[in-house]
């Protein structure tokens, strides 16, 4: 932490030496930023980040939620927004899994900016009314399934896999986006959520009739985590101790991944996202209080060695402020070099299979992708 903090102590005095009009002329007058829904600290955050980009350097930040993963991934996709304050939808972005094995997408040369990760907990909410008391009590219980969030669906899944079970063990309620899946809970619908400790929504579950449970994940259960990371390699350990019911005096063994993973495209100018990581790290402190959980945006907690890859812009602020090492490095070339295997699997097979569609050239797909990882000697991981 020394080397780290001397760095971090440069960059402060670094922001007072640099002139604030050149920092304003590299940052665009305008840009639009993806979402979760009004509802989801990701959001809450992000407004806050776009309060303090408009006061320092004008740039006008317009925050477009989306309910699912195709209305938050498809406007970066087409180049429609520069920015997407995602969940897990990127590291499925980048293998081309799930809604991107269809035809319209394929892998996705995706990139993080940055990433929040506070002393929060992304896990399973349950209901005091349900019983539950264990992961593997969430047999035949109501859980819910949000309708085109492969994301959202895939980690609950993988959490599932945590007590030993699938989604054939539960009964799955439909659920037409997120924040919808709340109110099938306060709605005496479910029992069983998928949520982030700091969402607002847990406070309204917390004080219903229904009320509010955070179940345990011990850290020292090996097979249970291997189970869990072994569907989502994402997920980490974490005791968290802000959120709903939470405090630093009543913490939770639990799991989180960075949330939300600020992403762009491959081809983004790496002088905007260089001017974009370096003012939302430098100015953490006009954004901090606007949004719990935005204390995760702060250096210190930031995940060098993630699921998908760093910008070349972001790259160079990490190495600028002396926290980006070699091992970084040699993992960021790594993950790079697994999408360019992906990439180029999916110009082979799309082409080859133009006359297919639906789902024989998603199957046809996922064969293709399994058998160039294993050729390159990679994990296959969605399997």
């Amino acid at each position: 932490m020394g080397m780290l903090a001397k760095a971090l102590g440069s960059a402060a005095l670094g922001l007072f030496c640099l002139s604030g009009a050149v920092a304003a002329q590299e940052l665009p007058k305008k840009l639009t930023w993806m979402a979760y829904q009004t509802t989801s600290s990701g959001y809450a955050q992000t407004v806050a980040i776009g309060n303090m980009l408009k006061q320092r350097h004008g740039t006008a930040v317009r925050v477009l939620p989306g309910k699912n993963d195709v209305s938050r991934m498809a406007p970066l996709r087409d180049r429609k927004a520069e920015f997407c304050s995602c969940g897990a939808t990127v590291w499925m972005g980048q293998e081309g899994v799930y809604m991107f094995a269809d035809k319209e997408w394929g892998p996705q040369p995706l990139r993080m900016l940055m990433s929040a990760f506070a002393d929060t907990a992304l896990t399973l909410m349950v209901t005091e009314s349900s019983g539950i008391e264990t992961f593997a009590d969430i047999r035949g219980k109501r859980v819910t399934f949000v309708t085109n969030s492969d994301s959202v669906n895939w980690s609950f899944g993988a959490l599932l896999a945590f007590g030993g079970l699938t989604w054939d063990d539960v009964e799955i309620v439909r659920v037409s986006g997120t924040g919808a899946d709340y109110e099938a809970v306060l709605n005496g619908k479910a029992d069983v959520v998928f949520a982030s400790t700091v969402s607002p929504l847990t406070q309204k579950v917390a004080a219903s009739s229904y009320g509010l449970k955070w179940l345990r994940m011990p850290h020292d259960d090996t097979e249970a985590w291997a189970r869990l990371q072994k569907k989502a390699p994402y997920f980490v350990p974490t005791m968290a101790t802000v959120g709903t019911l939470l405090s630093e005096d009543a913490p939770l063994e639990s799991s989180n991944y960075p949330y939300p993973i600020l992403t762009t495209n491959a081809d983004q100018d790496a002088d905007i996202v260089y001017a974009l990581v370096k003012s939302m790290s430098e100015n953490l402190d006009d954004y901090r209080t606007g949004a719990k959980g935005a204390d995760g945006w702060a250096v210190e907690n930031q995940r060098l060695q993630w699921a998908i890859p760093f910008h070349e812009g972001a790259v160079r602020y990490w190495k600028e402020i002396g926290v980006w090492t070699e091992a970084d490095q040699a993992h960021n070339d790594r993950l790079i070099a697994r999408q360019e295997v992906l990439l180029s699997a999916w110009a082979e097979y799309s082409e080859a299979a133009a006359d297919r569609s639906g789902e024989a050239f998603r199957e046809g797909w996922l064969e293709a992708r399994k058998a160039a990882l294993t050729a390159a000697g990679l994990p296959v991981v969605f399997d």
